[in-house]
C-alpha cells in the first residue's frame, strides 16, 4: 500500500525541468493567445472575440447601442473567461479614435480622451459595431473560416475573421510576449489597397516601386514623419527600427507684428496632458530662453498655443527647440513581429504582411465558393422538383390527396429525391398556383452558368487573383468616400532644419552636481562649495562632485568600458535627495561608476583597465548618443575598467594594489579611438589601483589620510620603461594606494 493516495500519480523530476518546461508552455501560451496578432486579420484573440459577440448580439453599424457590460459579460462567459476588465480594456481602446487608426467599435460615452484620461466604467457606455469591423466579419457565415469549441465545449468560435481588408498593417498593434515584442504602426487603408492590387500582380517588385505605394505609417493623431525615405526604407526591409514623428505646427499671425505658435497635431501615443506638463516645466524650470508660456485651447481638437519670449527669434528656432526638450518629437519603435498563419512569430516586412493577408483572401475566397456552389446545388436539386410537380400537377394533387403515404409515391412514381419530394409536400397550395414554368427554367439556367462560373474561379489562379482585385477596389471605393480614411500623416524633409546646439536655447548658469557612492545624482544651482554637509540616505555617501554649467553635458566611465552621456539640464534638483543614475542611463546594476566629469571637447582622456593596459582618447570621442552608451575601452574576460583621469601635463603616475609606482611619459602611451590599448604597467601578482597625470616640473602630489596635499619633488627615480612593474611607492603615500 502507498503510503500517501498522491504516490500513484507523482513522480520525481529535476526542479530545472520541471520550471524549464512549464515556463516553455506559460511563454507559449502568452505569444499565441495574448501578445503577437495574426498577420492574416490582424487581431489578437481577445479582440477577435469581442466583434464575434458583437456580431452575435447584431450590434451593426446600423442598429442601437448596447451597454458595454453586456459585451464584456458575454464575450467572458461565452469566449474568453479572463477578467471583465481586460475584455473592457481590449473593447474601450477598438472605440479610440486616437489609438485605432480605423475604430472596430463605435462607443457612445465617455471612453477616454488623448489626455490619458480612463474609459468610464462599462456600466455607463454603450457599443456597437463600426462598417470596418463589419468589413472583417464578412462573408463569417459562410464557411469562410474554421471555427473550434469555446474554453467549456458549449459554444463555437472562429478560429479568425475573414478580414476583406489588411487590417494588421492599417490599425497596427502593439503587444509584449516572453522575449519578444511587437509595435506595429497604422498605416493608410487606401495606400494598402493599392500595394495589394499591385503585389497581385507583381509579388516581388523592386524596393522603390514598394515605397511609391506604401510611403510610410499613417498615425491617427496625424503629425509629421520626419525621418528620411531611406530611414523608413531601411525599417521596412528589416521589419524593426526607428521613426521620427514631430507635431504639426503653425504660426498665427496677431495684431502689431505679434505672432504665436499654434500645435493642431501632436505625435502618436502621446498623452497631450503630460505634454502640457512638460511644456510648463520648460517655462517654470527656464530651462530655455525662448518661450514665455504655453496655454491647451483644445475643445474636441487639438489647438496648443506657445507664446515666445521675445519675437526677435524665428518661430523655426523655438519649434527646433521645443522638439529637443519635449515629447513634440517621439521616436515610434517599429517591431513587426507578428504570427504567420497563426502559429510561428516571425519579424517580418510591411509587404511579407500583406501576402499573408493577400493569400488568407484567396483561402477564403475558395471556401465562400464551395459554400456558394453547395447552395446552388441544393436550389437546382429543388427546382427540378418543382419543375416535375409543375408539369405532373394534377397527379402531384391527386397523391398527396388519396396516397398514405404520398412522399414515397411521388418518389417512386417520377424518381425524385428525398429532398424534392419533402420540398414538394411543403409548398402551399397558393404557392402551386403561382408557379410558372418559364420562371423556374430562368432560374435552372441562371444558377446553372453561376456554378459553371463558379468551377471555372476555382479551377484558375488567375481567376482568383482577379476576383480578389475587384474585391479590393471595392472596399478600396467604399473607403475612399470615407473623409476618416484620407491621409492623416504627412512627410517633411528635414535637409532645410535649423541647425543649431542646445546650448543655445538652455539658460547659461553655474551648477554643482553631486553623486554618491550608490549612484544618486543631483543638481545645485551656482558652485556651491564641496566641503559643505550634503545629506544621503542611510548608508550612502559622497563620491563625485563636480562645478560646471547648467549647458555642459556629464561624461560617466564605467567598470564595462563603456562611456555614458548626460546633460546637466536633465538632472534634478538637489532639494531632495536626488535620482538614481541608472534610471538615466542604461547602466547595468553591477557595474560601478568610476569616474564622473563635465565634457572638454578640447581635453584628452586617459583610460585604464584593472590588469595595467590603457589608451589615450580623444574626449570628443567618448561621448554617446544614446543610453546605452558607448564601448571605448575593450575588455578581456575577469579584467574591468579601473580609472579615466584628464590628460593633463607630461607623465602618468601609474599605482598597484601591491603599491609599486611607475611614471611614464605620456608620449609613450597611444592615441586610439577605442580598443584594449598597450600595457602601461606590469602586475604578476596584483591588479592597477590609481592613475594621476603630471607636469614632471612641478611634481607629484597626492593627499595623505588627513586630507594634506604631499608632494614628491624628486619623482625621477620611478620612471622607468613602460610595462615595467616600478618600485615601491614614495614615503608617506595613502594605504589605499589612490592619489586623492
Amino acid at each position: 500500500m502507498p503510503k500517501n493516495l498522491f504516490d500513484h500519480f507523482s513522480q520525481d523530476i529535476p526542479l530545472s525541468e520541471a520550471i524549464s518546461e512549464r515556463y516553455l508552455q506559460y511563454a507559449l501560451s502568452t505569444i499565441m493567445h495574448r501578445a503577437l496578432p495574426d498577420a492574416r486579420d490582424g487581431l489578437k484573440p481577445v479582440q477577435r472575440r469581442i466583434l464575434y459577440a458583437m456580431q452575435e448580439l447584431k450590434l451593426s453599424s446600423t442598429s442601437g447601442f448596447r451597454k458595454s457590460a453586456k459585451i464584456s459579460g458575454d464575450v467572458m462567459g461565452n469566449y474568453h473567461p479572463h477578467g471583465e476588465q481586460a475584455i473592457y480594456d481590449a473593447l474601450a481602446r477598438m472605440a479610440q479614435d486616437f489609438n485605432l487608426r480605423y475604430p472596430l467599435v463605435d462607443g457612445q460615452g465617455n471612453f477616454g480622451n488623448i489626455d490619458g484620461d480612463k474609459p468610464a466604467s462599462s456600466r455607463y457606455t454603450e457599443a456597437r459595431l463600426t462598417t470596418f469591423a463589419e468589413s472583417l466579419l464578412e462573408g463569417l457565415n459562410e464557411d469562410s473560416v474554421d471555427f473550434r469549441p469555446n474554453y467549456d465545449d458549449t459554444l463555437e468560435e472562429p478560429v479568425l475573421l475573414p478580414s476583406s481588408f489588411p487590417n494588421l498593417l492599417a490599425n497596427g498593434s502593439t503587444g509584449i510576449a516572453v522575449g519578444m515584442a511587437a509595435n506595429i504602426p497604422p498605416h493608410n487603408i487606401i495606400e494598402l489597397c493599392n500595394t495589394c492590387i499591385h503585389l497581385i500582380r507583381y509579388p516581388d517588385p523592386p524596393i522603390k516601386t514598394r515605397m511609391s505605394k506604401l510611403p510610410g505609417p499613417d498615425f491617427p493623431t496625424g503629425g509629421i514623419i520626419v525621418s528620411t525615405r531611406d530611414q523608413i526604407e531601411k525599417a521596412y526591409v528589416a521589419g524593426k527600427g526607428q521613426i521620427r514623428v514631430r507635431a504639426r505646427w503653425e504660426v498665427e499671425r496677431l495684431d502689431r507684428n505679434q505672432w504665436q505658435i499654434v500645435v493642431t497635431e501632436i505625435p502618436y501615443q502621446v498623452q497631450k496632458s503630460k505634454l502640457i506638463e512638460g511644456l510648463a516645466k520648460l517655462v517654470q524650470n527656464k530651462k530655455t530662453q525662448l518661450l514665455a508660456d504655453v496655454r491647451d485651447e483644445s475643445t474636441e481638437t487639438i489647438r496648443i498655443v506657445l507664446e515666445p519670449k521675445t519675437r526677435k527669434i524665428e518661430p523655426e528656432t523655438l519649434m527646433e527647440a521645443i522638439f529637443k526638450l519635449t515629447e513634440m518629437e517621439t521616436r515610434f519603435s517599429l517591431n513587426l513581429n507578428v504570427l504567420i498563419d497563426g502559429q510561428r512569430p516571425k519579424v517580418c516586412d510591411p509587404w511579407e504582411i500583406l501576402r499573408a493577408f493577400l493569400n488568407h483572401r484567396i483561402v477564403i475566397l475558395k471556401r465562400r465558393t464551395r459554400f456558394r456552389i453547395k447552395k446552388i446545388d441544393h436550389r437546382l436539386t429543388l427546382l427540378e422538383g418543382y419543375l416535375v410537380a409543375f408539369l405532373n400537377l394534377d397527379r402531384v394533387i391527386e397523391i398527396i390527396r388519396y396516397e398514405d403515404k404520398p412522399k414515397e409515391t411521388l418518389i417512386e412514381e417520377f424518381e425524385l429525391h428525398e429532398v424534392q419530394a419533402e420540398a414538394i409536400l411543403n409548398m402551399r397550395l397558393r404557392s402551386l398556383r403561382k408557379l410558372e414554368e418559364i420562371e423556374l427554367q430562368n432560374e435552372q439556367t441562371r444558377l446553372t452558368k453561376e456554378r459553371c462560373d463558379l468551377d471555372d474561379l476555382l479551377n484558375s489562379d488567375e481567376l482568383q487573383k482577379n476576383k480578389i482585385t475587384d474585391e479590393l477596389k471595392q472596399i478600396k471605393t467604399i473607403f475612399a468616400k470615407n473623409p476618416a480614411c484620407k491621409r492623416r500623416t504627412g512627410f517633411s524633409d528635414m535637409s532645410d532644419a535649423i541647425d543649431f546646439e542646445l546650448d543655445d536655447v538652455i539658460e547659461s548658469e553655474p551648477v554643482t552636481v553631486i553623486c554618491s557612492e550608490l549612484g544618486w545624482i543631483r543638481l545645485y544651482r551656482g558652485h556651491v562649495p564641496f566641503d559643505q554637509d550634503f545629506k544621503f540616505r542611510d548608508g550612502d555617501s559622497l563620491k563625485f562632485a563636480l562645478h560646471g554649467q547648467s549647458t555642459d553635458k556629464l561624461v560617466i566611465f564605467g567598470s564595462n568600458g563603456r562611456f555614458y552621456s548626460l546633460a546637466a539640464s536633465a538632472i534634478p534638483g538637489g532639494r531632495g535627495l536626488g535620482e538614481p543614475i541608472r534610471l538615466m542611463l542604461d547602466l547595468p546594476n553591477e557595474i560601478e561608476i568610476q569616474a564622473l566629469l563635465f565634457h572638454n571637447p578640447e581635453r584628452q582622456l586617459v583610460v585604464a583597465s584593472e590588469t595595467g593596459y590603457g589608451f589615450i582618447v580623444d574626449e570628443t570621442e567618448v561621448l554617446a548618443s544614446t543610453k546605452v552608451g558607448k564601448q571605448i575601452l575593450n575588455l578581456k574576460k575577469g579584467d574591468i575598467g579601473k580609472s579615466c583621469v584628464p590628460c593633463e601635463g607630461d607623465h602618468l603616475a601609474v599605482v598597484g594594489a601591491n603599491r609599486k609606482m611607475l611614471v611614464v611619459p605620456l608620449s609613450e602611451i597611444p592615441v586610439q579611438a577605442k580598443g584594449t590599448g598597450v600595457r602601461l604597467q606590469k602586475f604578476p601578482k596584483s591588479r592597477l589601483s590609481d592613475i594621476k597625470t603630471f607636469t614632471l616640473d612641478e611634481g607629484l602630489f597626492w593627499k595623505d589620510p588627513r586630507g594634506k596635499t604631499r608632494q614628491a619633488k624628486e619623482v625621477e627615480k620611478w620612471i622607468g620603461k613602460r610595462g615595467s612593474m616600478g618600485l615601491k611607492a614614495p614615503y608617506g603615500f595613502p594605504t589605499k594606494n589612490v592619489f586623492s
